[in-house]
């Protein structure tokens, strides 16, 4: 692809001006969508959430329950599921500014922390627990965080408080690092890790969209055009995983294709415009469709091919494929933050904004459906709170089977569930 050309303008929305009983039924979807986002904010923060070695002013998540305190703190120390942790603290607390028809209110109750305020001690409790700083060795993992802390940025001043100037340096300490892993070896992208032996689409694509939204569209675009030029699929419409340079210096081709993937992509062509790139991401949103998914809510079994995949005629009413557990856990849901994005972008075409909204909603609902609560009994119990809920960590089988009582639950998971109920919630507000 090209620099971005001329960008259309966006036209104006159904949602706009909307009077009626239609009206009526979207503000109802909103606040039904927005109680079940908000459930599950409270699920995840009371079930993982704690202080970093009892620190006032500190926030850090367990990575599984139930667990005890310090074998959490411990081992494994997975810092881009908390800087994700961040992200969705950030989707609850601009709803908790108010929508058209919703007034502000904070998702705990008036008397608890705001879901911002959350997130601002969990940026500090991720620097504290990742030895006084936010560089590690993964590049992926420092551009999720520098994305959400971003936001968390932007939230801060609609929220009209300050912005800290923690946000800053943060942004010039990770830029620093996106600039030295994004080299000319392999014809561009981005490394992987500090091991400098793979560039590949987890790396490149979140990169560029941190470039994209920090004033570096010729930074983004470049990234975009190597991730074009060296892993697009075109018989798939998707991204490949990325290249490895191997022992003789050769870069070998490692061809996985990961819902996640998809999401930053889709989220970098978006956010840079233009023609080509708009053209691009409607392809990706229609390929997501046609590969990435499974019978969802409502969908019958027939629905699927042999691969796990849906034909074009039955794509619509299916529901985005997961990838287990452990990291694959939160793949589902940052392809459907990015879909959401899709789903409320006037400069797309009107089908393709459909089929995205109809992915994340139905992969949603498959979500909610398979809840399960907590019961009093179970280990899980003493960490949460009464209403706390489990969610699946596969759309097409309830909580009850992947997570029985007895069993520990996986943050990222739980993670997964609250962001795609987050990214219909914010299809149902309306556009952005």
């Amino acid at each position: 692809m090209t620099q971005p050309d001329a960008e259309p303008t966006r036209p104006a929305t159904a949602h706009q001006d909307q009077t009626g009983p239609d009206a009526a039924a979207d503000a109802a979807a909103a606040a039904d969508w927005a109680v079940r986002a908000n459930e599950a904010a409270r699920s995840v923060t009371s079930l993982f959430g704690q202080r970093l070695l009892f620190l006032p002013g500190t926030h850090i998540a367990a990575i599984t329950r139930p667990s005890g305190r310090l074998k959490n703190l411990a081992r494994p120390w997975h810092y881009w599921w908390q800087a994700h942790y961040v992200d969705c603290l950030v989707d609850t607390g601009r709803r908790e500014l108010g929508t058209t028809g919703q007034p502000p209110a904070k998702y705990d109750g008036e008397h608890r922390p705001s879901a911002g305020r959350l997130a601002s001690r969990l940026v500090t409790g991720i620097r504290l627990r990742n030895f006084l700083t936010y560089v590690n060795s993964y590049y992926d993992d420092m551009a999720w965080l520098a994305l959400a802390t971003l936001r968390l940025e932007q939230l801060a001043e609609e929220s009209r408080r300050p912005s800290r100037r923690r946000d800053g340096r943060i942004r010039k300490s990770l830029t620093l690092q996106f600039d030295s892993a994004s080299t000319d070896d392999l014809g561009g992208g981005t490394f992987w890790s500090t091991k400098r032996d793979f560039k590949n689409t987890p790396a490149t694509a979140p990169v560029a969209l941190y470039y994209a939204r920090t004033g570096n569209p010729a930074k983004a675009q470049a990234l975009l055009d190597w991730l074009d030029a060296r892993l697009f699929d075109p018989g798939r419409g998707l991204y490949l995983d990325g290249l490895r340079i191997n022992a003789a210096g050769e870069a070998v081709l490692v061809d996985a294709i990961y819902t996640y993937n998809q999401g930053p992509v889709l989220g970098a062509l978006l956010e840079l415009g233009g023609t080509a790139n708009l053209a691009r991401a409607a392809e990706v949103v229609d390929a997501v469709a046609r590969h990435l998914t499974v019978p969802g809510a409502g969908t019958s079994d027939t629905g699927g091919t042999e691969s796990g995949t849906t034909d074009t005629d039955t794509s619509r009413s299916a529901a985005l494929r997961c990838d287990g557990t452990g990291d694959g856990g939160l793949f589902t849901g940052i392809l459907a933050r990015y879909l959401a994005l899709a789903a409320r972008d006037g400069r797309l075409p009107e089908a393709t904004r459909t089929t995205a909204a109809q992915l994340v909603t139905e992969t949603a609902e498959a979500f909610w459906a398979g809840r399960r609560s907590i019961s009093p009994d179970e280990a899980l119990a003493k960490h949460g709170r009464q209403d706390s809920l489990i969610f699946s960590s596969e759309p097409a089988l309830p909580a009850s089977s992947t997570y029985p009582p007895g069993t520990a639950v996986e943050l990222s998971t739980q993670l997964q569930a609250w962001m795609t109920l987050e990214a219909a919630a914010a299809i149902a507000a309306g556009p952005h």
